[in-house]
């Protein structure tokens, strides 16, 4: 399911740029959501994904930072992504083949770095508030044009709920948190890779 990959730009590699309300109350500092993410150092969570088309998978959403994440989804998708500190890795449930990257080349080192940085490589171009939500959009500082990524709070207290990716062909992913846990003991095997087709557990 090629569209499940839409999930790792959320934690892609993304310069300051105006902030624009909807509302008069202050918006919030990027500093004060810089450190609201920083402060997340294990999270588990319900998901559901929508893709551009409208088509939908849930599952679970596992995060120990830094390094260390994992998306197990849901039945009858066999599917599920982990990092394990080093590599990504993406197992395809309905072809039964691997395939991996260094997080340090991947999308996904933007979330897991030690250090999360609202400047630099990435940015904010937005801060809004719409739908319910503060709504905080990200883009490459060196290719704003390449996509977007979209962060969505709850504000009391200050919670991500949402994220939401728009592509460079301006295709949309959402994906949806609920039952979100934070500060709880992570087990380390739960981000190891293993083979699933293997009958014993192969880490690694």
């Amino acid at each position: 399911m090629r569209f499940i990959f839409a999930t790792l730009v959320f934690l892609s590699l993304f310069s300051p740029a105006a902030f624009a309300a909807e509302n008069p109350a202050p918006l919030p500092e990027a500093g004060v959501i810089e450190a609201y993410l920083n402060g997340i150092t294990t999270l588990r969570a319900h998901f559901i994904q929508t893709d551009n088309g409208g088509r939908q998978v849930g599952g679970t959403f596992l995060l120990k930072r830094p390094g260390r994440m994992r998306f197990d989804y849901a039945p009858p998708v066999a599917d599920f992504i982990v990092a394990d500190g080093i590599f990504v890795y993406y197992y395809d449930g309905q072809m039964k083949q691997q395939s991996n990257m260094l997080i340090s080349k991947s999308l996904a080192n933007f979330f897991l770095r030690p250090n999360l940085q609202l400047s630099g490589d990435i940015g904010v171009s937005g801060i809004r508030r719409a739908e319910g939500f503060l709504q905080v959009t990200l883009v490459q500082s060196g290719d704003p044009s390449a996509g977007s990524l979209t962060l969505l709070f709850d504000e009391h207290p200050l919670q991500l709920k949402k994220w939401r990716i728009v592509d460079a062909q301006g295709l949309t992913t959402e994906v949806a948190l609920s039952d979100a846990e934070t500060g709880i003991t992570l087990d380390s095997k739960l981000f190891h890779y293993y083979d699933p087709t293997r009958k014993n557990s192969q880490y690694n």
